[in-house]
């Protein structure tokens, strides 16, 4: 399966036809006409993208998307708009859609749209949560100016703290900023936060994953196109450049990009113009560039693989952001912020960690930093059965760090437990490493980790579902 996908539209056969091409493509969707409906099945389901008309009675296309992006951030919104309300779209995708596509629309475009939707979402799941909801008066603050610096992101150790004293210098300038770090470290998070204490905090914060859009398509998407420029181009469209105007233009993986589209890149930051793919009217831009990167550009600069001129221009300012391994101290409050989320999204009461546990956490490595701190915590909290995370409640790789005895089933069960009691632990125990070692040796490919453990795809599913595995990327 390519991804799940929700399409909401009052017109029953627009979902029908929209339905039909994208399960001929290879993606399961679901439809429905009725937008209230369609609010609960986004909240209850596993999704990965959203696709919904901008009018329709009840909740609105906009009434979708706030409530996705208050729900479900990560959650790409792609909008259906007739062609006289492209304006309309333009201005949703500066307030968070993803894309939009317009009626009557082509098959190509519509697959391209979703399969970018859904390569982006999952990108997206890999990142780190890492990031405290502000208030709405200190959001209302923090957009009075730049001079009051309300920070978002976890951590006081000496590292961070340095980290913070450089986006607080800079982040009042137009200056372009390049970020370098270990995948898992939460650069987005940091180039948000430059861009939320800018003077540009009221205009769009824009990211394009570089590492997600295929190389075919990734001119478009910076720069737009015009209507004709290729087949499936059925009107204009503008791109990240144009909607990123006056604001904050976030490339994330840049390291990723084709060389050919590097030369253009650097024009567009030298000159702040550019014209769309299919156009000869260029277009003057005001936007502020933040990258980032998980690999050494110098490195890949030395082997040709990163132009140099390109890496000189983007690396005006550099932040680096510190691995896991090298901010122990901030894993206490990393370990707090995780448990109280996870409380509320698994419907549990952890509310204490055994020392031994805790000190078990703050010397493994991490070699996945925030992220598998995340994953590693929703694991712990989901198959813990009381207020207290234990020894037998870690991870096996964790505990045999900490050489740590994980107990069994038996003696870490209380003596009221029942026979059977133990033997659903154990049985969840081993269906989860069973599962996982399939995953890992099929890279992911839920249907073929299906034929290795004689399950059916659906019933591995359901019973990833049942275990709190979340679904890799086929």
């Amino acid at each position: 399966m390519k991804g799940r996908v929700l399409v909401i539209d009052d017109e029953k056969n627009i979902t029908l036809v929209m339905q039909a091409m994208l399960e001929r493509a290879g993606f399961e969707t679901m439809v429905y006409n009725d937008s209230q409906s369609a609010l609960q099945i986004i909240e209850n389901e596993d999704l990965d993208v959203v696709i919904t008309d901008l009018y329709m009675p009840g909740p609105s296309g906009m009434d979708v998307l706030n409530y996705c992006q208050s729900n479900s951030p990560r959650l790409p919104v792609v909008l259906i708009t007739a062609y006289g309300t492209v304006e309309a779209a333009v201005s949703a995708l500066k307030q968070g859609a993803f894309d939009f596509i317009t009626k009557p629309f082509d098959q190509n475009e519509l697959i391209n749209v979703v399969q970018k939707a859904v390569d982006t979402h999952r990108q997206r799941e890999k990142e780190p949560v890492g990031i405290l909801q502000l208030s709405e008066k200190q959001h209302a603050q923090t957009s009075e100016g730049p001079n009051l610096f309300v920070s978002s992101i976890i951590g006081s150790s000496p590292p961070m703290q340095e980290v913070f004293k450089v986006i607080s210098k800079i982040a009042a300038s137009p200056s372009t900023v390049l970020i370098s770090g270990e995948s898992g470290t939460g650069k987005e998070l940091v180039a948000f936060e430059i861009h939320r204490n800018s003077p540009r905090v009221k205009k769009p914060f824009v990211k394009i994953n570089c590492a997600a859009i295929p190389a075919t398509l990734i001119e478009s998407e910076l720069f737009g196109y015009e209507r004709g420029a290729f087949t499936g181009a059925v009107t204009s469209k503008p791109g990240r450049f144009e909607l990123a105007n006056e604001g904050t233009l976030f490339l994330d993986e840049v390291a990723e990009m084709p060389l050919e589209m590097q030369v253009k890149l650097l024009r567009v930051l030298q000159e702040q113009e550019f014209e769309r793919v299919g156009g000869i009217n260029s277009i003057n831009v005001d936007v502020r560039i933040i990258a980032a990167t998980n690999r050494d550009l110098e490195s890949e600069v030395k082997t040709g693989r990163f132009r140099d001129d390109l890496y000189y221009r983007l690396n005006v300012v550099p932040i680096r952001l510190p691995a896991l391994r090298e901010r122990k101290d901030d894993i206490d409050l990393l370990v707090k912020f995780f448990l109280q989320q996870f409380n509320v999204k698994l419907a549990k009461a952890v509310t204490s960690i055994e020392p031994i546990v805790l000190d078990a956490l703050r010397d493994f490595p991490w070699p996945g930093n925030i992220r598998q701190l995340e994953n590693v915590l929703e694991r712990m909290v989901l198959m813990s059965d009381d207020s207290l995370l234990r020894v037998a409640d870690l991870p096996e790789d964790i505990a045999q760090q900490a050489n740590l005895v994980i107990p069994a089933a038996v003696s870490s069960t209380s003596e009221s437990a029942s026979f059977k009691e133990i033997v659903r632990k154990q049985t969840q125990h081993l269906e989860r490493e069973l599962i996982e070692k399939a995953l890992e040796e099929t890279n992911g490919n839920i249907t073929r980790a299906a034929e290795k453990l004689g399950l059916s795809r659906k019933g591995l599913q359901l019973k990833m579902k049942e275990l709190g595995l979340k679904r890799p990327i086929d």
